[in-house]
């Protein structure tokens, strides 16, 4: 039976040096971070962590290290309590509670089926505070889309935006598709897509220095050199930078290798294109989509002013 990671022998009496700095981490990216366990196994194989086998870091492994109450000095008890497992843990017993806590909600989200978004991770910002918006399903589970109000650690909007997302991606893909209609639009898209493509080598470069920030500052938390608050900081605003910038390169990637190939009727391509095609052409057409609070609550309609749309240079501009 291999050992169990963080520990230097089978009876855990010994944590193993070079593995506890990048145990704490894969746990703070889960907690902090709002990563999911694939992420972190991602994360962890390119850091060149490896586990106790040898073999790379996958999304079951690292569930499995998670639901160990050994990392964190516990054990259950015959009644399913967490008890003192008399030997050293590499995290503290509130982190694996909080870890148990977010595999729950794990699961409860898995059980509602996911929306495709067309405009998430960029696509569209709130009139009112500029924040991105999110995915959110209402009360009643329908998705929609909303700026999320700030955290504790001040993250996040004014939390003044709520919009059925069938109702926005529905009125956006109508005025997308009637520019599709004009002619000499093919023309355009290779001028957006040339300067999409800038976009992408800056974007690259970007991300780049991101990671080299977030690799330094874990190898500084890992050899106990910050606390943890200075690490929880730093890496939840590294994270959020380094989310945007990969959502902007996302997009722009498929952007600059977006196609119509020799579609002819472009109103049925529309309606049968793959999700990122759709949301490629929305973004190589939008600079930017700006959602403001509707009147009253509950409204079902997209109001006058409710919706701009910023249409690239060269395009045009348009007002709902």
């Amino acid at each position: 039976m291999p050992r169990l990671y963080g520990f230097d022998d089978q009876s855990r009496r010994r944590l193993r040096d070079d593995e506890i700095g990048p145990l704490r981490e894969m746990v703070s990216r889960a907690l902090a971070g709002n990563k999911s366990n694939g992420e972190i196994a991602l994360w962890a194989n390119e850091q060149g962590y490896r586990g106790t086998m040898g073999g790379e870091w996958q999304d079951a492994s690292v569930g499995r290290l998670f639901r160990n109450p050994a990392i964190a000095g516990l054990a259950y008890d015959e009644n399913g309590g967490l008890v003192g497992a008399g030997h050293p843990g590499v995290i503290l017993p509130e982190e694996f509670v909080a870890l148990g806590e977010r595999e729950q909600d794990r699961k409860t989200a898995e059980a509602v089926p996911a929306h495709d978004y067309l405009l998430t991770d960029g696509g569209c910002e709130c009139g009112s505070c500029t924040q991105f918006l999110t995915g959110a399903r209402t009360n009643a589970g329908t998705p929609g889309y909303r700026c999320r109000p700030k955290d504790k650690q001040g993250r996040g909007g004014c939390g003044e935006v709520r919009m059925d997302a069938e109702l926005l991606e529905g009125y956006v893909g109508e005025y997308v598709v009637a520019e599709l209609l004009k002619p000499g639009i093919r023309a355009q898209i290779l001028k957006a897509q040339a300067a999409v493509k800038r976009q992408v080598k800056e974007t690259k470069e970007a991300i780049k220095d991101l990671q080299q920030r977030q690799k330094e500052t874990g190898k500084l938390y890992g050899s106990r050199q910050i606390s943890k608050g200075a690490f929880v900081a730093a890496e939840a605003e590294i994270t959020a930078s380094l989310k945007e910038h990969r959502a902007r390169l996302r997009f722009a990637e498929q952007m600059a290798n977006f196609s119509f190939g020799n579609a002819e009727d472009l109103v049925k391509w529309w309606n049968h294109a793959p999700h990122g095609s759709r949301r490629a052409i929305v973004l190589l057409f939008l600079e930017k989509i700006q959602v403001f609070p509707a009147s009253a609550r509950g409204v079902r309609t997209v109001e006058p002013g409710r919706v701009v749309l910023h249409w690239r240079k060269g395009i045009r501009s348009e007002k709902a």
